[in-house]
C-alpha cells in the first residue's frame, strides 16, 4: 500500500533541480539536488556539499533530512533526487538507510522507471525495531569495571544452592594459577542467585569462555564455548 497523498512529481522534480544549482561540489564537478514532500504538506530541499577531505561529503538527501527537522519534523512521504541534467538520480546505500529512518518502507522514492517504494529499495532494511528487540530484552550481564581486566581469563563455576529453602543456581569466578604473573588462585566475582541455570551460565559466559557446570550429586558439565575439554568431557544439556 502507498500514501494516499497526491504527490506531484513535476513539483518535486522541479525544486530539486532548483536547489541542484547551489550544490557545492568542486571536487566531483557532479551537483545533486533533492526535494521531499513531508505528510504535511510543506516542501523540504537539500543539495550536496563536497569537502577537501572527501569522506565529508554530505549528500543532497542529507541536506533533506536537516531541513526537514530544521523546519518542524515529520516524515517524508515521497523525494525526487536529481542529477545536473534534472534526470531522477538513486540515493547512496547511505542515503537510502537515512530516508528509511525518517520516511519508512513506504516512502516513495523517483525513478528514471517510476516511483518505488523504500522498502524496494532497501530491502531487509535495519531499523529501531532491530534495536528494541535487543534493548527491550533481558540485559546482557555487566563485567565491573575493576574485573574488565580479568574478561576472558580464568574459569566460571556454576553450582546450586539453596535459598530460603529452595534451589537455586549459583556462580562464582574463579582465577587460575599463573594468571597475572603469580602463583595465586581465588575468587574473582560471586555471581548472584537464579531460579535457571541458564541464567547462571548467560553470566558466566559474558565473563570467559571457560564455565563448568557442578549439579548436586557433584557431576561436572562443560557449558563454555566450543568443544568439551578432555578432561569434562560431558557438555552440560541446557
Amino acid at each position: 500500500m502507498g500514501h494516499q497523498m497526491e504527490i506531484d512529481w513535476e513539483r518535486l522534480r522541479a525544486a530539486a533541480t532548483k536547489v541542484m544549482r547551489h550544490a557545492y561540489v568542486p571536487y566531483s564537478k557532479f551537483p545533486v539536488g533533492a526535494a521531499a514532500l513531508v505528510d504535511d504538506g510543506r516542501v523540504v530541499v537539500g543539495c550536496n556539499v563536497e569537502n577537501a577531505s572527501y569522506g565529508m561529503v554530505l549528500c543532497a538527501e542529507c541536506g533533506v533530512i536537516s531541513a526537514l527537522h530544521a523546519t518542524g519534523g515529520g516524515r517524508i512521504v515521497a523525494l525526487s533526487c536529481v542529477d545536473a541534467t534534472g534526470e531522477p538520480l538513486m540515493p547512496c546505500g547511505r542515503c537510502r538507510q537515512l530516508l528509511w529512518e525518517h520516511g519508512g518502507p513506504e516512502c516513495l522514492i523517483e525513478a528514471k522507471s517510476g516511483a518505488l517504494r523504500m522498502a524496494e529499495l532497501l530491502p531487509y532494511a535495519f531499523d529501531a525495531a532491530d534495536l528494541e528487540a535487543v534493548t527491550g530484552a533481558d540485559p546482557v550481564p555487566v563485567v565491573p569495571e575493576r574485573l574488565a581486566a580479568w574478561r576472558g581469563r580464568g574459569t566460571v563455576f556454576v553450582h546450586p544452592d539453596l535459598s530460603a529453602g529452595q534451589q537455586v543456581w549459583t556462580a562464582y569466578w574463579e582465577r587460575s594459577a599463573g594468571e597475572a604473573g603469580d602463583g595465586e588462585t581465588g575468587v574473582l566475582e560471586e555471581g548472584p542467585s537464579w531460579g535457571d541455570p541458564a541464567e547462571a551460565i548467560t553470566w558466566g559466559l559474558a565473563r570467559v569462555p571457560r564455565v563448568v557446570v557442578v549439579d548436586a550429586a557433584g557431576t561436572i558439565f562443560w557449558a563454555g564455548e566450543g568443544e568439551p575439554p578432555l578432561e569434562i568431557p560431558i557438555r552440560w544439556p541446557g
